[in-house]
């Protein structure tokens, strides 16, 4: 019989060899789509067979209408992934109905950790405050993880302007851990463009953002952005935190 530390590298090898071409796959993508644009980038993603199944996850947040506008565009149907924290805010719920009805999604699906795993976990709900990378993990990591099982890729609303972990994005990375690949398309989208776009197709706005809130998470852990501070600036204030866990930091640098 093999020792048990031969038999575990033996049985990890597919998986590692098959991350291994997904990261060959996703600097092959980089290369061939570098120079699209974002509608034609979704066009590619969404209509040409590049991936088996293909989600959007949403936040539902300050920016997210634009992307969602998009995909409407071209496929009303594609899965849209909503994570529901049970901490959200509650305009963020009411936003959330609003815009997919505006948009005529037709298939949002609510994600949620099972009560059963929350009051395992975090019975009274404190645990943002001993531990939020924990909390994330609980409430958002972990039920994404398990809502995405049978997905090749999926689409986030990352930009590079939004935080200095974000500046070295490509269209196209590794959800880290798996052979499952991310797909950022609007990584060089500014505020301006945004701001542009949501006014040009009159789209719904998030009704926190007019309040002070540019970048939304769940409400115990989000705070009012001051005049010239970073729009990330409220998120887990004071806590040295910059990411749910849903994203790693991206490194800069190459990834044609």
């Amino acid at each position: 019989m093999l020792p048990l530390s031969h038999r575990t590298r033996e049985d990890n090898a597919p998986a590692l060899d098959e991350r291994m071409a997904a990261q060959d796959r996703v600097a092959d993508l980089n290369t061939r789509y570098r120079h699209f644009g974002t509608s034609y980038l979704l066009e590619a993603v969404l209509t040409r067979g590049i991936f088996d199944r293909v989600a959007m996850v949403s936040s539902f947040g300050a920016d997210s209408a634009v992307l969602l506008h998009l995909i409407a565009q071209i496929d009303r149907d594609l899965p849209v992934l909503f994570i529901d924290t049970a901490l959200l805010f509650e305009e963020t719920l009411t936003y959330q109905q609003e815009l997919a009805d505006h948009l005529g999604l037709t298939n949002v699906q609510v994600i949620r950790a099972s009560k059963h795993t929350v009051d395992a976990v975090d019975p009274y709900g404190a645990l943002r405050f001993s531990n939020p990378d924990a909390c994330c993990d609980l409430r958002k990591t972990q039920p994404l993880n398990d809502a995405l099982q049978g997905y090749d890729a999926w689409i986030t609303g990352r930009k590079r302007h939004q935080a200095q972990t974000r500046e070295g994005l490509h269209y196209f990375d590794l959800d880290e851990g798996t052979a499952r690949i991310k797909i950022n398309p609007l990584i060089d989208w500014k505020p301006a463009r945004i701001a542009a776009h949501l006014n040009t197709h009159n789209l719904p706005r998030h009704p926190l953002v007019a309040k002070g809130y540019p970048s939304i998470g769940c409400a115990p852990c989000t705070t009012r952005v001051a005049q010239g501070e970073d729009a990330r600036a409220g998120r887990w204030r004071g806590l040295g935190k910059t990411e749910c866990g849903l994203h790693r930091p991206t490194q800069t640098g190459d990834a044609q």
